[in-house]
């Protein structure tokens, strides 16, 4: 076997012991030899190649086309079955595919096979103000020319038209997100209607609620009076109104100044809506009167006006005012007093709008 450890600067080895001189630096080894490509040397294949990516860009117009066609000749409304829905969905995505595919891959088709793909390299020197600004120009010259788009109105044309389609399908998918909400969410179907106070029902089935049926301890989850007469929105109207009813013993509640009429002999009402990203708090401890949100569990403390003791909520559940009317049965006897769920731009300007 050879010896590994005799390399110095006399030997043409590349490892220096103690005691040798020491290679102030290694030679450059320069650029390995330039291969030409086929369509460097043959002309038939550089046009041959230039139809490649014109091709592929007229892949993505017509990805670009499928997915506007989809989107707009299929009509999604309320008969659609789920065979017409997953339909869409399938020619959107295929849609999507083909329109960022085909600029992909035509554009790295376009620099491996007919840019120009020698190495160069240079030393680094200082470069003064004015000859750097003249530098940045050659170099997107030089781009530019190295890039044939000018020589080559195929694939100039074919990107232009790909380009200027592509941004059409996020246009189109913005038109879906409808119009501006403005004040609607900040008042939910618990407001009175016409002077008349809403009643609490059970859900699902709408059966009003007595005061005399809210024993302590029990829980009703609650909408309000009318929501399932809704022809129009109803998902969105019990999404904004549900409530969770519980009943404690009076002594056990810290009410605050302002909040002595909301409740009714123990009885409160606070939105299921959890206020850090609006999952149903369904889970409510008995015990320790906790009420508990699944999605991240946040909790919310009942007997001190649902005040968040753990988890990433932020603030406490709306409460809901209620009272009971002339026959027993609980009513709101308004609508919340600040915007439900969690938070958004507009939520402290909406919760001053309530409450002027």
């Amino acid at each position: 076997m050879g010896n590994h450890s005799d390399g110095s600067p006399n030997h043409s080895g590349t490892v220096a012991t103690a005691g040798q001189n020491v290679v102030e630096k290694f030679q450059d080894p320069g650029l390995p030899p330039h291969r030409l490509r086929l369509a460097d040397t043959d002309p038939r294949a550089a046009k041959r190649a230039e139809r490649q990516v014109a091709i592929l860009f007229g892949i993505s117009v017509i990805g670009t086309v499928i997915f506007l066609v989809s989107y707009f000749a299929i009509d999604l409304g309320q008969d659609s079955t789920i065979a017409t829905i997953r339909t869409q969905n399938l020619l959107l995505g295929l849609g999507t595919a083909f329109a960022m595919l085909g600029i992909g891959t035509g554009i790295v088709h376009w620099a491996k096979a007919l840019m120009p793909d020698h190495e160069v390299s240079e030393e680094r020197h200082a470069i003064r103000t004015e000859d750097d600004r003249q530098a940045a120009v050659r170099i997107v010259e030089d781009i530019v020319e190295e890039t044939g788009i000018k020589r080559r109105p195929l694939i100039r044309n074919t990107l232009l038209g790909a380009v200027a389609l592509a941004p059409l399908p996020a246009l189109a998918v913005f038109g879906d997100l409808g119009p501006r909400p403005d004040n609607t969410l900040a008042h939910t179907m618990w407001a009175p209607q016409d002077g008349k106070l809403k009643r609490l029902t059970r859900d699902p089935d709408g059966t009003p609620i007595k005061a005399s049926d809210v024993t302590i301890g029990s829980a009703f989850h609650v909408i309000p009076e009318g929501l399932n007469e809704l022809q129009e929105g109803k998902l969105n109207a019990k999404a904004k109104a549900v409530v969770l009813l519980m009943r404690l013993n009076p002594d056990d509640l810290t009410i605050s100044k302002g909040r002595e009429t909301w409740s009714y002999n123990g009885i409160v009402a606070y939105s299921k809506i959890c206020t850090h990203v609006g999952c149903p708090v369904a889970l409510y401890e008995q015990q320790t009167h906790h009420l508990l949100c699944p999605c991240h569990q946040s909790t919310f403390d009942l007997t001190k006006e649902c005040k968040v003791i753990f988890g990433p909520a932020s603030r406490p559940l709306p409460q809901l005012p209620i009272a009971v009317d002339a026959e027993g049965y609980l009513v709101a006897t308004s609508d919340f007093k600040e915007p439900v769920g969690p938070s958004y731009w507009e939520r402290d300007e909406h919760e001053r709008l309530i409450n002027s």
